[in-house]
């Protein structure tokens, strides 16, 4: 984990802890990656409520309530799953913020339109949601980390 990291997880606590909001994580292509981040920081267990790891299809559908009609129309790699994965994680949680993140983080998985490094995030809380696509380069494990400091960063922006 990278002082990058690090640092943005604790500024997202301190944010989230002066609003009084906890927040819950719905990743895929991060495989908990987020959440592994917040919990580094001590006393997140004031502001963190829970994280979802939901890789398969089926455990988006199970775990999140996505509809499986939504991914088989959108594909799982799409703004339209990311918000709905941080819908349900708001739905299936005590938290008042999600965030979720859904992508190809390679080295294989690319579909047309969709190259390896395609990532989906998804933002939300009661009122307001919002979604992002980007796609980043490099390794498995470098699109991983800027998708990470990308989510941290978007919810810094969401919630302030």
């Amino acid at each position: 984990m990278t002082n990058e990291i690090i640092d943005l997880a604790a500024r997202v606590g301190q944010a989230l802890q002066a609003k009084g909001l906890l927040l819950v994580t719905a990743e895929s292509c991060t495989g908990g990656g987020v959440a592994q981040a917040i919990t580094e920081i001590a006393g997140s267990t004031g502001w963190f409520d829970c994280g979802y790891v939901a890789y398969s299809n089926a455990s988006k559908t199970e775990l999140l309530d996505v509809r499986a009609a939504l991914i088989a129309q959108m594909g799982t790699v799409s703004e339209e799953v990311a918000a709905a994965m941080a819908a349900g994680a708001l739905a299936n949680s005590n938290a008042h913020v999600a965030l979720s993140t859904t992508g190809i983080a390679g080295p294989t998985g690319a579909v047309p339109g969709k190259p390896v490094g395609t990532v989906c995030f998804g933002w939300a809380n009661a009122e307001d949601s919002h979604t992002e696509r980007l796609v980043f380069s490099g390794d498995r494990q470098s699109v991983r980390e800027q998708t990470v400091v990308h989510a941290l960063q978007g919810l810094l922006r969401f919630i302030e």
